[in-house]
């Protein structure tokens, strides 16, 4: 009979020497490229998910704060099935992704990245605000406690959200930094 030891340690060597999530791998300055080039080629696909963009906004409850932290992968998710994503499979695989989940998951990482230095600098001043907010929620006397519990859960998901912005990994943060100004103009197009 084998020892424990010994099969625990090689189980445990495994486990080290192989990638265990999406944030082993480091984003790299051609991935964050890629990804802004597959987004201004969608902006420029806009017509073409017209139809998409009525059906997923029907499904939304306007009450649900989305999940910031899985913004992307949610709508590739949200787009199985629907003809348009087999066209987003296209532009995605044409910039160098895999599959349309594999594009998700880097825009989450990216995108939190972002988030994180946007808001790094202003970080005290924020948390001063949501504070502030709340304290105004809990004091406000023209609100119901079921309108003031919606507001808490809303500000708590903005809060939740933030927490996780800030704790992006400093790689993903140092690979994004150089192109702040072109995800803007990238996503600017969209609002």
């Amino acid at each position: 009979m084998i020892g424990l030891r010994p099969v625990l340690l090689t189980i445990i060597c495994l486990f080290a020497l192989s990638p265990l999530s999406a944030h082993a791998e480091t984003l790299t300055d051609q991935t964050v490229r890629a990804f802004i080039s597959s987004l201004e080629a969608l902006q420029g696909m806009e017509n073409e998910f017209e139809d998409l963009n009525e059906d997923l906004t029907s499904e939304e409850d306007p009450a649900e704060m989305p999940d910031l932290s899985r913004i992307f992968s949610s709508s590739v998710e949200k787009m199985e099935g629907h003809e348009m994503h087999d066209r987003l499979e296209e532009v995605v695989q044409q910039h160098g992704f895999s599959s349309p989940e594999e594009w998700g998951k880097t825009g989450d990482r990216i995108f939190q990245a972002w988030s994180a230095l946007e808001m790094g600098e202003q970080s005290g001043q924020v948390n001063q605000e949501m504070a502030k907010a709340m304290e105004e929620i809990d004091n406000n006397p023209n609100m119901s406690e079921a309108q003031k519990q919606q507001m808490r859960e809303m500000m708590g998901g903005a809060m939740s959200a933030y927490k996780q912005a800030a704790n992006a990994p400093e790689a993903d943060k140092r690979a994004v930094r150089p192109h702040l100004e072109a995800l803007r103009a990238a996503t600017e197009a969209d609002e």
